[in-house]
């Protein structure tokens, strides 16, 4: 499973510089765990954390001027920190899989001399197989104002330390088209570079939930898919895909659904005369079905985690604002524990990551997966491991809820 060790980002809104777990050059720090999740007050930059990635996607699929304009980020000088003259950048420290070497990807972003934003530069590391662990990083990837340098294959790079350019026949000066597009965009669609190829594909293939109820009670044409959209508004397709390709999984989600919400006995999609696709309710004591557009948007919420959770070929990263609202504060526990069953069972699933200010939610958590934002005196946020806290780690290891602890201020 490909999962991020560590990430930096500066400069992006409420996010001055943070850190969250490894990079190249923190050996020291410890990787981020399976399951992730940014707690805070309001106001003290979760929504910035999680439109940061947000922000990364969508650079990666419609270049960086659309991205500064889209989800109403009103552009760049609205979205870099206290209108910054520095640019806004991106450090990820990410690894495929457990036998692959991690490899470091930097993303700088600037305003041009007409207002425009543009990639300042780009560049992606990896160790070469072989090296000491511990070792610099060589450079695969060099771009600055979208000229440079990459080298194809999968050993190949650059040693700036020493000058060296390693198996040098795979070196190519390229030039790119576009400024505003993402190198690994393009080159991410090339043979020749595996690594790039993978990196692209793991950005590609980020889960950003943006559900609403609303868009889930839409009315869909009729039409299995796979996968949800961001919005659940296919959340009938994919219940119809379920249906006829994994019948067992789906069962499994029907009975973690009634063992959260008593009553719900059976969830089904029929076809309307005009081709879409209804989602159908059945619930102990009725004879007539609901349909999504009587359910509750809890039901609706659980259902599309738990179906999230399901799939056979989940995203390698899932990241979830404030999944709690519209819950009952009992579920909220039971739904912590899903997210990190999810997060570590062996084979296909999904590192995730949340924000979240509900104590109930916490109180499943434990500290090396919870980070801790406030606000600095600068107004920009701060960020801090709660496992770093020594008196909230041993009143937790002795008993004590994490939630409960942040409750009573023992986190801030």
């Amino acid at each position: 499973m490909a999962k991020f060790e560590g990430f930096r980002v500066r400069n992006f809104r409420a996010l001055k510089d943070i850190t969250m777990g490894k990079l190249w050059n923190t050996k020291n720090n410890e990787p981020l765990t399976p399951m992730v999740a940014v707690i805070g007050k309001n106001g003290s930059g979760k929504s910035s954390i999680f439109d940061a990635f947000g922000f990364l996607s969508d650079c990666l699929k419609s270049g960086v001027e659309e991205a500064c304009d889209s989800r109403g980020r009103g552009g760049y000088r609205r979205i870099v920190t206290n209108r910054s003259q520095e640019p806004i950048s991106f450090e990820i420290y990410y690894r495929e899989s457990k036998k692959d070497l991690p490899i470091t990807y930097e993303l700088s972003i600037a305003e041009d001399n007409k207002g425009r934003p543009y990639v300042e530069s780009e560049r992606l590391r990896q160790r070469r197989k072989g090296e000491k662990a511990y070792g610099r990083p060589f450079s695969f990837l060099i771009l600055n104002k979208g000229k440079g340098t990459v080298w194809s294959g999968e050993n190949s790079g650059f040693d700036e330390e020493t000058n060296e350019s390693f198996e040098a026949d795979k070196k190519n000066e390229i030039e790119l088209a576009n400024p505003r597009q993402l190198g690994i965009a393009t080159l991410g669609s090339l043979k020749d570079h595996p690594r790039i190829i993978k990196f692209r594909e793991f950005i590609a293939n980020w889960y950003l939930s943006y559900f609403t109820p609303d868009a889930a009670r839409s009315l869909p044409l009729s039409g299995p898919q796979k996968h949800l959209d961001i919005k659940g508004e296919n959340l009938s397709n994919v219940v119809q895909y379920m249906e006829r390709e994994h019948p067992k999984r789906f069962q499994n989600i029907l009975d973690k659904i009634a063992a959260k919400i008593p009553g719900i006995q059976k969830i089904s999609t029929v076809k309307s005369e005009d081709g879409r696709l209804l989602l159908k309710f059945n619930e102990q004591g009725f004879k007539d079905p609901f349909y999504s557009q009587q359910m509750s948007d809890g039901t609706l919420k659980i259902f599309t985690y738990m179906l999230l959770m399901e799939d056979p070929e989940p995203p390698p990263f899932i990241c979830i604002e404030e999944p709690e609202n519209g819950l009952y504060h009992k579920l909220l526990e039971p739904l912590a524990n899903e997210f990190r069953n999810h997060a570590t069972k062996s084979g296909a699933s999904s590192q995730i990551f949340i924000t979240t200010h509900q104590p109930y939610f916490i109180d499943a958590l434990d500290p090396k997966e919870v980070w801790l934002l406030t606000k600095g005196t600068d107004g920009c946020s701060v960020i801090t491991h709660a496992s770093k806290n020594e008196i909230v780690r041993n009143l937790n290891e002795q008993g004590l809820p994490l939630g409960g602890l942040w409750y009573s201020d023992y986190l801030d």
